[in-house]
């Protein structure tokens, strides 16, 4: 827990100190109260880990605040990139536009902000949550932020000391935390308040003990069964695929600002929870809904270019919650989709990109490590669904993929991707909820609009197009241009590569980081790319893959 001082005598100006360490004992807090927080939940609200998302987002708000000198100039834009990029669920990412709020408007004013400030910032903290959000909901977080904000500015107005600010707002939002019941139904069935407006009470909280060393909740010792887990374990079985979207998609966007208005309004004709922060062209983008290409596809629509894509199954976090307030050991089984994806990974990280973005059942093998048409076909009969993609994400593992649809009941659709790059790259349009068919051809269609290439170490001396390879030498290898790049050097191997694949009409660089990747050349790939190509995007993925440094794949 973060040790902050009480001062002799409450504070009348809130300044960069005072943010600090608000943020890192509002940091402590949530991960204090974390389990409490998440136990508030309650279905049909899917959003079961309320607590751990708004801690994990206060961790990267931490990460970036301690890296920046203790100046309210870069204190705040680290308070507002931190909570931006770290933003994680429906309550992380409402819980960044809040701080980005507050961050912006202390900004403007300085290192000695009154409370009259403080009151703005609360204001514009409510205003660009608000704003967010397409539909907002009253018995939320939206609703508790409001009527802190409310009081706030009423007691500003009257001259009440910054203390007294923060005390009148923190009483305004219990209140209106108290009566969340009764404007949610879902809440006042489970008998329980709403878990992000809990946590944003807890920054209040934060901040008045910084100002005035009011004391801190405790957070409890255990957490018993909440009234919200009881509800959640007597829903009968097929209650939880019955009610709102299965799937929360989310992922940064490069787009322009007079373009999320439309955006959104696209994702409210398909999903509900939508949420998108950000600005100056870069964004964080929530939502929940049946069809995870619909999402991705909407931004892509409007010349977006998505980036750090995560899908999350919340029928499937639904059932392990029900398992959890059973106490059973019994392991959930994945939902019934329409169609399940197979795909074959090299690394522990290409794994869990794949995973996140829909991914059924992950086989490993790769370059040296071919699976077989035996553990392709368990893998096929395993997943939850009548119908299965596959992805062999290397030449050598296709021929083996085709002999699957012979062998199994199911209808089986190979997509013949040669490089992991291939296969994420397919995976953005997979769809659950269509059949294999079409998800064969929407995949295989991205799948060829990647131009793909590869880093290896030559294991013995041989010949190529550009010069003789000694043992040992770094090969950039472009997929179905062969050797185009030799050398001791793994960044100039690298860059020769990359030029044969970037071109004029590029949009989106993936880099895939394997065991021997070194940060030395990393920086030097993203050096050249930003100097020689400045309009391209690019994403760093730890992939994890043996033998293989760098996998590039370019949109």
């Amino acid at each position: 827990m973060t040790l902050v001082p009480s001062p002799a005598t409450p504070l009348e100006h809130f300044g960069v100190a005072e943010l600090r360490a608000t943020m890192a004992v509002f940091r402590d807090s949530l991960h204090a109260h974390a389990e409490r927080l998440n136990a508030l939940n309650v279905y049909p609200v899917p959003d079961g880990d309320t607590g751990t998302n708004m801690a994990r987002t206060l961790d990267a708000v931490m990460a970036e605040v301690d890296a920046a000198p203790a100046e309210l100039a870069a204190t705040c834009p680290a308070v507002s990139h931190g909570s931006l990029m770290g933003a994680r669920g429906n309550s992380g990412v409402i819980l960044s536009q809040i701080l980005r709020g507050l961050s912006a408007t202390l900004e403007v004013h300085g290192d000695d902000a009154s409370a009259a400030v403080v009151a703005d910032a609360l204001v514009a903290a409510s205003t660009g949550a608000d704003r967010a959000v397409l539909e907002p909901v009253e018995g939320t977080i939206l609703t508790v932020v409001r009527e802190s904000s409310v009081a706030a500015r009423a007691a500003a107005d009257t001259g009440s000391s910054l203390a007294a600010t923060l005390d009148a707002a923190r009483g305004a939002g219990r209140d209106a935390l108290a009566k969340t019941p009764e404007l949610l139904p879902a809440l006042r069935a489970a008998g329980v308040v709403d878990a992000g407006g809990a946590g944003f009470l807890l920054l209040l909280d934060a901040a008045l003990h910084v100002v005035a060393g009011a004391p801190l909740e405790p957070a409890p010792a255990t957490v018993a069964a909440s009234p919200a887990e009881h509800a959640r374990a007597a829903l009968p079985e097929e209650h939880a695929a019955a009610d709102g979207p299965r799937y929360e998609v989310m992922f940064f966007c490069d787009l322009a600002d007079d373009r999320i208005e439309t955006l959104k309004r696209a994702w409210g004709a398909i999903g509900d929870s939508v949420v998108v922060v950000g600005g100056d062209g870069f964004w964080n983008c929530h939502v929940h809904s049946d069809d995870i290409g619909a999402a991705i596809e909407a931004a892509l629509d409007l010349d977006g270019r998505p980036r750090d894509i995560r899908v999350t199954d919340l029928y499937e976090q639904v059932a392990a919650q029900r398992s959890d307030s059973q106490h059973t050991d019994v392991v959930a089984p994945p939902p019934i989709v329409c169609t399940a994806v197979v795909a074959v990974s090299s690394g522990d990280g290409i794994s869990e990109l794949f995973r996140q973005l829909g991914v059924a059942s992950v086989v490993r093998g790769g370059q040296t490590l071919n699976p077989s048409t035996a553990e392709l076909l368990e893998a096929v009969e395993q997943v939850r669904a009548e119908e299965v993609v596959v992805l062999p994400n290397n030449g050598n593992i296709v021929p083996v993929a085709e002999q699957l649809a012979g062998l199994s009941a199911k209808k089986v659709v190979v997509v013949p991707t040669r490089s992991m790059t291939e296969g994420l790259g397919a995976l953005v349009v997979y769809d659950p909820e269509a059949d294999a068919g079409t998800n064969g051809d929407d995949m295989a269609a991205a799948a060829a609009g990647i131009v793909t290439g590869e880093l290896t170490r030559a294991v013995r001396a041989s010949t190529s197009p550009v010069g003789p390879i000694a043992e040992g030498d770094l090969i950039g290898i472009e997929r179905g241009g062969g050797i185009v790049a030799v050398g001791r050097e793994p960044a100039d191997v690298a860059t020769t590569l990359l030029a044969r694949l970037v071109g004029d009409d590029s949009e989106l660089v993936t880099v895939l980081l394997g065991d021997d990747a070194e940060q030395a050349t990393t920086d030097a790939i993203e050096s050249w790319l930003g100097e020689h190509h400045p309009d391209v995007a690019v994403e760093l993925h730890d992939g994890g893959q043996p033998l293989y440094p760098y996998l590039f794949g370019v949109e």
